[in-house]
């Protein structure tokens, strides 16, 4: 929010520095994000003087171009081409001496410097209007009074504003500061605590008046609920045309751009007092009627932007005889606008529902200073007062005449609420006792009625407008904002209190398996937790029933809550492979939503995604691609890692992978991991091979080991390693030969390893070869040659008799 310094000072007569003031609004809670300035003139007319044209001949060698001698009050006049067609001697003109920089029309800064044109030294410029920023004109250069002396400053003939602007960013409940008048009355309430005491300048309305009622408009709030107050009134015979300079101004100073002076007052009072407001060209409201309603869903309205849009039933329409001419609170209409033939108007000025113009300005995704400003609730008692200021100012831009009573349809004031301060409680929460009459002075500089005073508390009105101050501990904070943060002393003494913590933390765990795979080359990543709906299509897991649809989504493709990770993670691995980045490796912490008959879950997951090459390829080893067989050692390392134990593997059958595993614990399935399907893949635009896992958080966490680990010394006899290259069919798979193995020899077999893998010519149809490595390892003995013998020759066996194996 922008705020003017020159603006803020019609409201409080303030002498400080902008740095000053603007520490002081920072103070207040209004936190100043940058103060800039502002002059109304680009530039502010630096370098440019007045110069008298003593002599003024044809270029010799340019027949639309005239040699000038300008005298520039310093000595000498000096040469400079010029090409206006009326230039003449005898002239006093603007000139843009050398060094000077000028803007063009975008605001594009460009210097004078001195230059020959056709041959000719020119030593700066006489300038237009357009070019100085003080006009459009373009048809020739300004001519100056002839009594003006050579060499003055042009800046002293023209009233050029010089400003100061606030960047302020607003909290969203500080609805009441959204003004010039609203930040005024917190500087006057800051002011006081440094015993400055200023009165708050409020403009007067007490000259409105009725001049006749020719031109009366019947006004309906069908929907009180919505539009709890309206106010409305005609204005005739007026002249719209372009605002005088000083409303232009203030409105560009704080980057509104001018349209005409009727809109422009209208703009005017929402920023001086935060009361929006809309003019009607009253000729265009049929059968002189105003009806504030809502409309069947599906009505099309064209809005001021020329866009048609369908209305929600719930949207709130200001309507005339006929239809809707404006979106309640939030846009205007194109046909019911104020325009250069408009002489009459009838300008409404209300308080409509927070949450109506929230929910009707997010559901046709616009966002105006009007609904900006209703959507967090405005003062509803300024309505009335704010429109009489515009109709004054209306008045004197515009002329007219009132032509209409006012309308103030406003059955159920919205009235003050009580709040009740207790001393201790601020004591308590603030962390020093304030004292009962710096309290008592704070809450008045705040507007806010003292209705009584006890020995303990403080019992208050609080405005209507303050509808963010509603319980004890909101005037706790406002009495602390205003007394000052700084102002509080901090005790030598530190307190704090032993956490009971869990046995197992999940943010503890996520950041041992983050730092785990951080060092295994992966990069965390953060995905939407909103997805589009037409990604559920893609798996037979998932169905449109179980999606939680955004009531107001901000798009088609942000209006659902995922119900799988596996999206988000293939939309970042088909981002970072459009941009030449194909070796990915990702991980995520985050949650699904469901919506199921019981109720809506939540649930946390792990998501790993593996694309690409393990490594960059270089001169000591050649690069190596991805392989379901490196994912699931990623997968294994982690379980490890959190010491889940007495876990089982499974193929699983999951239309999202071409081959998968699950693992378990406890018959709690813990993650799915394997090689997703190419179809599925290819909708993303990617063609590389892509590993992904997807661990059930919340059953890892229920599946960790509490025992912690157990250590214990190096075996001081020696391994003995032994091979077997067996031949098997086809289906039979090396995790059938380790857990026969293991229940063949549970002692000293310590490790099997598969080395090799064989199919193809040599061997029998329907045949493989797997060499296999078998560890054995006695902790108090050496093995002897005997004993190993009769353990593969025990392995052997098992073997040929489970599995139809045979040596090679």
């Amino acid at each position: 929010m922008k705020i003017s310094y020159n603006w803020l000072k019609q409201f409080i007569n303030l002498d400080w520095s902008p740095e000053k003031t603007g520490e002081l609004l920072t103070n207040l809670g209004l936190e100043v994000e940058g103060i800039e300035k502002f002059t109304s003139v680009p530039g502010g007319l630096e370098g440019i003087v007045v110069g008298h044209v003593t002599e003024c001949v044809e270029h010799p060698n340019a027949d639309r171009l005239k040699l000038t001698k300008v005298d520039l009050g310093n000595g000498e006049p000096v040469q400079i081409v010029c090409g206006a067609p009326n230039v003449a001697a005898g002239q006093k003109v603007p000139v843009a001496t050398v060094g000077t920089t000028l803007y063009d029309a975008k605001g594009e800064p460009w210097q004078i410097k001195k230059g020959k044109i056709r041959g000719e030294v020119s030593m700066g410029m006489i300038c237009a209007e357009d070019e100085l920023g003080l006009g459009q004109s373009h048809d020739g250069i300004m001519v100056l009074d002839n009594d003006l002396v050579p060499g003055k400053p042009a800046h002293e003939l023209f009233n050029i504003e010089n400003d100061v602007v606030f960047e302020i960013g607003l909290t969203p409940n500080r609805a009441d500061a959204m003004s010039h008048w609203g930040v005024a009355r917190d500087l006057r309430a800051g002011l006081l605590q440094e015993n400055i005491s200023l009165e708050l300048i409020t403009p007067s309305t007490s000259s409105f008046h009725v001049d006749n009622r020719t031109l009366k408009i019947d006004v309906d709030v069908e929907d009180m609920d919505k539009a709890p107050r309206y106010c409305g009134v005609t204005i005739s015979g007026l002249t719209v045309e372009q605002s005088p300079t000083w409303l232009q101004n203030r409105l560009q100073a704080i980057g509104i751009t001018p349209i005409n002076n009727i809109v422009d007052i209208t703009n005017y009072v929402c920023h001086d007092l935060g009361q929006p407001l809309h003019a009607f060209d009253a000729a265009k409201i049929k059968g002189s009627e105003v009806t504030v309603k809502t409309l069947p869903g599906g009505t099309t309205f064209t809005t001021l932007d020329e866009v048609e849009r369908e209305l929600h039933e719930d949207d709130l329409m200001i309507c005339d005889a006929e239809g809707p001419m404006c979106i309640a609170g939030v846009f205007g209409g194109i046909n019911s606008g104020v325009s250069e033939t408009t002489t009459s108007i009838f300008l409404e000025s209300a308080y409509f529902d927070p949450i109506s113009v929230r929910k009707t300005a997010k559901r046709h995704g616009l966002n105006t200073d009007a609904s900006f400003r209703f959507e967090r609730g405005i003062d509803p008692n300024t309505c009335k007062y704010a429109m009489l200021r515009a109709v004054l100012l209306i008045q004197e831009i515009a002329g007219g005449e009132i032509t209409s009573e006012i309308v103030d349809i406003y059955p159920k004031k919205i009235e003050d609420h009580q709040v009740y301060l207790n001393f201790d409680n601020a004591a308590k929460l603030i962390g020093e006792e304030i004292s009962p009459e710096t309290i008592k002075d704070i809450l008045n500089s705040l507007d806010m009625k003292i209705n009584s005073v006890t020995e303990s508390g403080i019992g208050m009105l609080i405005p209507a407008y303050r509808n963010d101050v509603t319980r004890e501990v909101d005037v706790i904070e406002e009495v602390l904002r205003v007394y000052g943060y700084n102002n509080i002393n901090f005790t030598e003494k530190l307190n704090a209190s032993i956490a009971i913590t869990q046995p197992v933390e999940d943010y503890k765990v996520q950041n041992k398996v983050g730092d785990q795979l951080t060092a295994l080359g992966f990069h965390e990543m953060m995905a939407n937790s909103l997805t589009n709906p037409d990604f559920i299509e893609f798996s037979e897991a998932l169905k449109q029933e179980h999606n939680v649809t955004m009531l107001n989504p901000l798009s088609n493709d942000l209006s659902v809550l995922r119900q799988s990770m596996l999206f988000g993670n293939l939309e970042a691995l088909a981002y970072n492979s459009n941009r030449r980045m194909p070796n990915v490796k990702l991980f995520e912490f985050g949650k699904t939503y469901h919506n199921f008959s019981e109720g809506r879950i939540e649930n946390k997951h792990l998501s790993i995604l593996i694309s690409g090459e393990k490594t960059e390829d270089n001169w000591a080893n050649p690069s190596k691609q991805t392989t379901f067989f490196y994912g699931k050692g990623i997968v294994s390392s982690i379980l490890e890692r959190l010491g889940v134990n007495n876990i089982s593997e499974k193929d699983t059958k999951n239309d999202i992978f071409s081959e998968a595993i699950s693992i378990s614990a406890n018959k709690k399935t813990l993650v799915e991991f394997g090689i997703l399907k190419k179809k599925l893949i290819k909708k993303f635009d990617v063609e590389a091979e892509v590993f992904y896992a997807d661990f059930n958080w919340d059953e890892v966490l229920s599946a960790i080991s509490r025992n912690g680990f157990q250590v214990k010394p190096i075996p001081k006899y020696p391994q003995v390693k032994r091979d077997f290259a067996l031949l098997l069919d086809e289906n039979i798979t090396f995790k059938e030969l380790k857990e026969a193995a293991k229940q063949t020899e549970k002692k000293l077999l310590v490790a099997m390893n598969l080395f090799d893998v064989y199919t193809g010519e040599n061997l029998p149809e329907g045949k493989k070869s797997y060499a296999v490595s078998f560890t054995l390892q006695d902790d108090k003995k050496t093995l002897t040659d005997k004993q190993i013998d009769k353990i593969m020759k025990k392995l052997q066996q098992r073997f040929e008799k489970d599995f139809g194996a045979t040596l090679r």
